[in-house]
């Protein structure tokens, strides 16, 4: 049996600053386990940026953020190399190098330094004049989106987007939830956030999490959701092989933070948005209509019987 005590401790500790978003950080918890990246998508003022640091001093991992600009270059996430005159060219490591690196609003960069990062992303290295350098182990990336900007941003392509295991719509708080953070804002001001985990937990439960058990017929359910995604009539573009493969991890995950050697259907239905909400795209008659991949996903639920 897998032990998620340590994973119950980290929700715990992070929920001391997070109000009403342990699905949320259930989901970012699942991601880092099996090694994926978790684009945040909310408004500005829930706590995106917020969840991100709780659950890096949870682990006790570092923690670095970039705010992205028009400006930024590659080279300020990647490093670059330097002249010192005791040793010539040297390696000048970027923030890219740490565990948990945050990226606000990722669609404000332009084309090319998005590519630079995402190319880290998905190779875990960084090559500079030839030379290659590893990235830290774990590493998780953290992208947030601002979904009411239009202005001044360069929109990731599907293809890039796709790269990202999960996607989490962080929504507004309920008006119990957000009296409590009002009560709370001096202890969250004071960060009570303490590590009860580190790097060798995340990386010993990324060997484990292979041991959870998948029936078939589980499998079978979740290949058939990502398909129905794809014969909906309201999308032009459906959750690809990736899709179901993102969908396996996240579930495998799920069950292993609660403790279970096995995945259920229902583990499945609570990852199913988090897979796959990024990976479908509507075409411009259902976005006209007020259909939404939210919709999409909720349908193909609906229309695949669980085993």
């Amino acid at each position: 049996m897998p032990d998620g005590t340590v994973y119950e401790e980290v929700l715990r500790e992070a929920s001391k600053i997070i109000v009403g978003k342990e699905n949320e950080l259930k989901v970012i918890l699942a991601s880092m386990i099996v090694g994926g990246h978790v684009l945040l998508e909310g408004v500005p003022g829930v706590a995106k940026t917020t969840m991100a640091k709780a659950v890096a001093s949870a682990l006790n991992l570092k923690y670095r953020r970039i705010q992205f600009t028009p400006d930024l270059l590659p080279a300020d996430i990647i490093g670059t190399m330097i002249y010192r005159q005791d040793k010539g060219f040297v390696f000048h490591k970027g923030p890219i190098f740490t565990n948990i690196l945050l990226v606000d609003e990722i669609n404000r960069a332009s084309p090319r330094t998005q590519s630079a990062l995402l190319e880290a992303m998905q190779e875990r290295q960084v090559t500079v004049w030839g030379e290659t350098y590893k990235l830290s182990e774990p590493f998780i990336v953290l992208a947030t989106m601002n979904p009411v900007e239009y202005e001044g941003v360069y929109p990731l392509s599907e293809a890039q987007i796709d790269r990202f295991l999960a996607k989490v719509i962080v929504g507004y708080p309920t008006r119990d939830e957000e009296v409590e953070i009002l009560d709370r804002l001096r202890s969250i001001e004071e960060w009570p956030v303490k590590p009860v985990a580190g790097p060798k937990d995340i990386l010993r439960a990324r060997e484990e999490v292979w041991n959870i058990h998948v029936d078939r017929n589980v499998k079978y359910y979740i290949v058939d959701l990502v398909r129905s995604t794809r014969m909906h009539g309201s999308v032009r573009l459906g959750g690809s092989p990736r899709a179901s493969i993102a969908l396996l991890l996240l579930s495998r995950a799920k069950a292993y933070i609660e403790g279970r050697s096995y995945v259920t259907p229902d583990d499945v239905k609570a990852m199913a948005l988090p897979a796959l909400a990024h990976r479908i795209v509507l075409n411009p008659e259902a976005r006209v209509e007020g259909m939404t991949v939210e919709q999409v996903v909720s349908d193909a639920l609906d229309r695949v019987p669980p085993p």
